[in-house]
């Protein structure tokens, strides 16, 4: 297995400290915090083990603080309740004594019902597309070396957009955003291991759509980016180890904050999960 890959699955396995609490470690992706995705991932991984064969269909998350790279994270769960159809688990996320963040998930057993869904949006496959990290080294001479390693870093995920963005240009641009993502190598094909990869990868790019119509870049602006809230939501199963489109859109800017929404579909069609996360985007002026 792709050692990066086997490095995220090991990371997202938890240890087990008590009765509804695990500790998790953390790893520097180039980010100033712990990655968003990260704590998003290890806290369904911690409610998925107090819960016995149901799968996830939501979860809600608010980010409180910045999380320390260097130090584990505890994760304290709360069974709520366990009904004869759904489990509802409260989720709280620790660092040197305080809250970092906490979330609600809920699992539901297995039920067939009513089935309708959106249409996958007509955008090329991901055969034939560039991948994220193949940026042009007369590019990445001009971004700082902070920027240039976030971009370049080993990840475990093939990442093509459907157009490439231009990450020196301030073009003012439609607020929406095609990806095909998927893992570098094969994972196992049980439901709570690829609910909580698509957790971990659902908060990467999902904000950044909401910058686009103002024509600015992370890589070059006095931008202040951080997820606040998050909400994702499970209708399908899937396996992470094939393409998977995440289509993103913005309906709004205010008040220093973003609000950006995705959808993410199989390459056959199937809408396998919907996202929308709140985040602060706060312009920075120049001294």
């Amino acid at each position: 297995m792709d050692p990066v890959l086997a490095d995220l699955l090991k990371l997202l396995t938890l240890e087990q400290v008590e009765d509804n609490i695990f500790r998790g470690e953390s790893r520097d992706i180039g980010s100033p915090q712990v990655y968003g995705g990260q704590v998003l991932g290890q806290a369904l991984r911690a409610a998925s083990k107090t819960v016995d064969g149901r799968g996830a269909h939501s979860l809600h998350a608010y980010f409180l603080r910045r999380g320390d790279v260097e130090a584990p994270i505890v994760y304290e769960v709360d069974r709520a309740r366990d009904g004869s159809s759904f489990s509802n688990s409260p989720v709280v996320a620790i660092q040197h004594g305080r809250q970092i963040f906490n979330m609600t998930a809920s699992f539901q057993r297995k039920e067939s019902g009513l089935e309708h869904q959106a249409t996958m949006p007509d955008v090329p496959g991901p055969d034939g597309l560039t991948d994220f990290r193949d940026i042009k080294k007369n590019v990445l001479a001009k971004l700082p070396e902070r920027v240039r390693r976030f971009l370049t870093i080993d990840r475990p995920f093939d990442v093509r957009p459907v157009d490439m963005p231009d990450i020196l240009s301030n073009e003012k641009l439609e607020p929406v955003k095609h990806i095909w993502m998927r893992t570098k190598d094969s994972v196992p094909h049980d439901e709570e291991t690829n609910q909580v990869l698509l957790a971990y990868v659902s908060d990467y790019e999902l904000l950044g759509t909401a910058t686009l119509p103002h024509g600015l870049r992370f890589v070059r602006e006095q931008v202040q980016m951080a997820s606040l809230d998050h909400a994702l939501w499970f209708h399908h199963s899937c396996h992470f180890d094939q393409w998977l489109l995440f289509s993103f859109d913005s309906p709004s800017a205010s008040g220093a904050r973003g609000l950006s929404r995705g959808q993410v579909f199989t390459q056959d069609g199937i809408l396998v999960a919907s996202t929308a996360q709140e985040g602060l985007m706060r312009v920075r002026k120049s001294s």
